[in-house]
């Protein structure tokens, strides 16, 4: 059974697009339903294609010992958080060259790839956006050198100890602290 019916575009931007679904619940009534999106129009939107293309990436890196985190102004909080480094792939990139090039970015730092995970939602409920999960190492000095003006970034290289600290005393994204998480596990 199909359960959306037509879609509306409400506003979009560069960046972002809010859409209004005319859902249909199990018995068949229907509802509004608002998505944000990635996508400028309505066929692009991956209920429409049923298609998992990346919108983004993140990064799960390491430096030595160490993993690389970003702690940065997010304006829909009105506070810095913790994440790991992430932007969106650019058209005609792979995950990796947009992974590579947000971690220089961001970071100033230079990633090589050591492996990737598919395409993952985010925030499945309000949002279709999907990011690849990149791993790899970094070297370099950090720099805000290639970071644009309405980013606030400040790199972290974070240690065992200052990885424990973060996820108890710091606001974080999720898929920040599940890295973390995973990072205090390994041996």
């Amino acid at each position: 059974m199909d359960r959306i019916g037509s879609i509306i575009k409400l506003a979009g931007s560069k960046f972002l697009s809010l859409y209004q679904l005319d859902a249909i619940r199990r018995d068949g009534v229907h509802f509004p339903y608002f998505v944000a999106s990635r996508k400028g129009s309505p066929e692009q939107l991956k209920a429409v294609t049923k298609r998992n293309d990346p919108d983004g990436v993140v990064i799960c890196a390491r430096r030595g010992e160490q993993i690389v985190l970003v702690r940065q102004y997010r304006y829909p909080v009105g506070d810095y958080v913790y994440e790991l480094p992430a932007g969106l792939v650019e058209p005609g990139e792979d995950v990796a060259q947009a992974a590579c090039r947000e971690m220089l970015e961001e970071t100033g730092l230079t990633l090589t790839v050591t492996g990737l995970l598919k395409p993952c939602y985010t925030t499945v409920g309000m949002t279709d956006e999907s990011c690849a999960t990149v791993f790899g190492t970094c070297e370099g000095t950090p720099s805000a050198r290639g970071q644009e003006l309405t980013e606030d970034i400040q790199v972290v290289l974070a240690d065992k100890k200052e990885a424990r600290r973060i996820l108890e005393e710091e606001t974080l994204a999720i898929m920040c602290a599940y890295q973390l998480m995973r990072f205090l596990d390994a041996q």
